[in-house]
């Protein structure tokens, strides 16, 4: 059965993939690179150094006879689909992609980090793959963008960007504020911990900023610190955090729709796998009277993966042999 294998090296994972041309997963693994305790991240040459080191060691998890029944591979070069959009981190798997695909003489494609999550997005809910076009929304540590994706194109998708972030991402929000409350790095899990553990009277909020087509984090960072020093329970703190990134996505996704008259929402990206911020929007888009349909990628497929690198490395491959 032929193979298909996809490479990602992001900001703060390793990750490699194999699934078989029926879709199943014959190998996911990841190395989520070290982050010291009160840090906020790693400069770009530490991540490009831990990758390197690191990929050698997810490749020898992967069965040697496997190889030969490799058809095509396909590893994500760049943030975004923009022209303008580099991020050194990448290189890495786009190198060893590149010298699997000489040595092996298979095909070779070039992704985006973000089709990459589109697409494993997509793996939990292939019935998306019949629609002409819908909304995405893109919510980590290194983007929070809303799209509209339509197929066809180069990368399988056509990505219009339609929102972004005009300052901080919401990851980082998420991120910055649970470090400042001496929550480790990556914060999303110790965050939602917290927040369960508030009442259900939460008193705290903090304002959104939509002003599309941008929206911002920044002030909302600044507020949540504030509210931390001032002496409120962390709990409550964590409940106003991950409340104004569902509200951002709510009240963007409200303006949006009636001007793209898209009603299906893909919802990836690791700040996509908090349970408080889905069931929020679950709740509020998905009533009948908005009657919105959200997807959300699975959670172990909403932080940085490459089970959609691989998937885009089938489905590029599928369409390219059949045309």
């Amino acid at each position: 059965m032929s193979l298909y294998l996809g490479i990602d090296t992001s900001a703060y994972t390793t990750s490699l993939a194999v699934i078989n041309e029926r879709g199943q997963i014959i190998a996911d693994e990841r190395i989520v690179l070290p982050v010291p305790m009160g840090k906020r991240g790693l400069r770009q040459s530490e991540a490009l150094f831990l990758h390197i080191k690191n990929l050698p060691q997810l490749f020898e998890h992967i069965p040697s006879g496997l190889a030969s029944r490799i058809k095509a591979v396909a590893a994500s070069q760049a943030p975004r689909d923009n022209r303008d959009s580099y991020m050194p981190v990448f290189l890495a798997g786009w190198g060893q992609a590149q010298v699997i695909s000489r040595i092996m003489q298979v095909p070779l494609y070039t992704v985006s980090h973000q089709q990459g999550h589109i697409a494993a997005g997509i793996y939990g809910h292939p019935d998306l793959l019949q629609e002409t076009s819908f909304l995405a929304v893109h919510f980590s540590g290194g983007t929070s963008d809303v799209m509209r994706v339509t197929r066809g194109g180069d990368g399988f998708f056509d990505i219009e960007n339609l929102v972004s972030s005009s300052d901080l991402h919401a990851g980082q929000l998420v991120d910055r504020v649970g470090v400042a409350m001496g929550l480790p790095f990556p914060s999303g899990p110790a965050l939602e911990k917290l927040a369960l553990q508030a009442g259900n009277n939460n008193q705290y909020s903090i304002p959104v900023a939509v002003n599309l087509p941008r929206i911002s984090f920044s002030g909302a960072e600044t507020r949540a610190i504030q509210m931390y020093q001032q002496g409120v329970p962390k709990a409550e703190v964590a409940v106003a955090v991950l409340r104004v990134v569902a509200k951002t996505i709510e009240k963007t996704l409200l303006k949006i729709e009636p001007q793209k008259h898209e009603n299906k929402v893909l919802l990836v990206g690791g700040v996509m796998a908090n349970h408080l911020i889905r069931k929020r929007i679950i709740d509020r888009l998905e009533h009948p009277a908005v009657g919105m349909k959200l997807f959300f990628a699975e959670p172990g497929l909403s932080s940085d993966n490459a089970i959609g690198v691989a998937h885009l490395a089938y489905l590029l491959h599928k369409y390219s042999v059949r045309s």
